[in-house]
């Protein structure tokens, strides 16, 4: 049995480890999970993500989560918080985010996924603000971030993305803890 940070009703949320590598890699290499990123990541390219997720957790005490559905062990992507600092105007800050393989699509995951995350960064963590960012052709992750309460903050040009004339436009939501 695996050993989990923390639950939602069906998931668990965990470090990750190597043993994900291969389900990952091949969820990165779908096409239709990868629509809104700028490439679909070698296997080497994933490795790398996954160290650095682990180092994250380390040194933070949060990532990207390795998610698992808690009745079948089934390992079926990340969802998790993530420092970025991509964003001028706001220094360093946490991003909510999810990537899920496609065969567990509609089933609310994602949602309630990022629902317990937010919990875990403002009870468990203590942070004040949680953002999310997306390209704004992302209709299906912008209606989680409404969905999960958080707030249309502005449209940017994202920086990473500026070459990619498809993504580059993004939108920003926030969701700030109730003091």
């Amino acid at each position: 049995m695996k050993t989990y940070l923390f639950t939602s009703q069906r998931l668990g949320f965990r470090n990750w480890s190597l043993d994900d590598l291969d389900t990952f890699s091949e969820m990165n290499n779908d096409d239709d999970v990868m629509e809104f990123f700028p490439f679909k990541p070698s296997k080497k390219d994933t490795k790398a993500l996954i160290l650095r997720m682990q180092k994250m957790f380390e040194e933070k005490g949060f990532c990207y989560f390795a998610v698992d559905i808690l009745e079948t062990n089934e390992f079926i992507g990340f969802i998790g918080l993530c420092e970025q600092t991509y964003l001028d105007e706001f220094g360093s800050f946490v991003d909510i985010g999810w990537r899920l393989k496609k065969s567990v699509w509609h089933k609310g995951y994602a949602t309630e996924g990022a629902i317990a995350c937010l919990d875990f960064g403002f009870n468990t963590i203590g942070l004040n603000d949680i953002y999310a960012v997306a390209p704004e052709i992302n209709i299906k992750s912008i209606s989680v971030m409404k969905k999960i309460g958080m707030n249309y903050s502005k449209t940017f040009e994202h920086p990473k993305l500026l070459n990619d004339k498809r993504l580059v436009n993004c939108v920003l939501y926030i969701k700030s803890k109730i003091k």
